[in-house]
């Protein structure tokens, strides 16, 4: 079947008005902590497109509170792990010296949708600085959310993942789903689980030079993440509110449960 179009899912233009009221029937609050993870596409015909989204986030979470997206940069890899789509091994070489470095401020997002492209290069928006695995955010605790993100272990306990636990956040799904939902890695890190460890390798600046880094990560999966989430959901109802936002379906979780929910589940139920 065709795929259906925005403009003929909407019934009228979704806006930064619109949107704003829909976050705030959903339970976005002011002066909280959201971590956000956004489809455009799925919310129908927006006026204005990304930016119109971020504003109605702004709008409702306010500069008391902190708004947090994922802004990972996966492609500034080793070329040996590249399979989407690989390289020629005659290649490996050429990208390992000339790839160029990840700059907070320059290196676009990669699979992380429009919404998070636009958000990271937004007035007042602060980046971390990892080279794969960054997040940006705005408002009051920008800065420290996004601070010390080292390259080992970047979904872990140094991660801004670890940062929203410790603030009681929120995680907030616009036409998303648990299929990809970060923060159930930051439980993989804390679960008692053999996931092993891999080799990790990207182009960083040093003191101002470009250098090809290497660094060892947890072997992290998100293949049973929906499956998990949807457990979540049935157990802890009263951790989740869904609503409509545009003509998307919308769910604010509350991230704290969620992690601690996820790490029992993950060594109950992984092998």
């Amino acid at each position: 079947m065709p795929e259906t179009l925005p403009e003929e899912r909407s019934s009228e233009p979704v806006t930064v008005h619109s949107l704003a009221a829909d976050l705030r029937e959903l339970g976005v609050e002011p002066g909280g902590t959201t971590l956000v993870h956004g489809s455009l596409s799925s919310l129908g015909w927006v006026c204005g497109g990304a930016p119109a989204v971020v504003d109605a986030l702004q709008r409702v979470v306010g500069e008391d509170g902190t708004l947090v997206m994922p802004t990972h940069s996966p492609g500034n890899r080793d070329p040996s792990d590249m399979s989407a789509p690989p390289v020629p091994e005659s290649w490996h070489d050429t990208i390992r010296k000339r790839m160029p470095p990840y700059r907070p401020a320059v290196t676009p997002t990669q699979g992380m949708g429009a919404i998070a492209e636009c958000f990271r290069s937004y007035p007042d928006v602060e980046r971390s600085a990892h080279p794969q695995h960054s997040f940006a955010a705005w408002g009051a605790n920008a800065d420290a959310v996004v601070a010390d993100h080292g390259l080992d272990h970047s979904l872990g306990e140094d991660s801004p993942l670890a940062d929203v636990y410790d603030r009681d956040g929120d995680v907030l799904f616009l036409g998303t789903t648990h299929a990809t939902n970060t923060s159930l890695h930051l439980a993989e890190y804390r679960a008692d689980l053999d996931l092993g460890t891999s080799t990790c390798q990207s182009a960083v600046l040093v003191d101002g030079d470009r250098e090809w880094v290497e660094w060892e990560d947890v072997d992290f999966t998100d293949a049973d993440f929906s499956e998990c989430g949807s457990a979540f959901e049935r157990e802890h109802p009263d951790a989740v509110a869904t609503s409509a936002v545009g003509v998307a379906d919308a769910t604010l979780l509350e991230q704290r449960p969620m992690v601690d929910f996820a790490e029992e589940w993950f060594e109950e139920n992984r092998g």
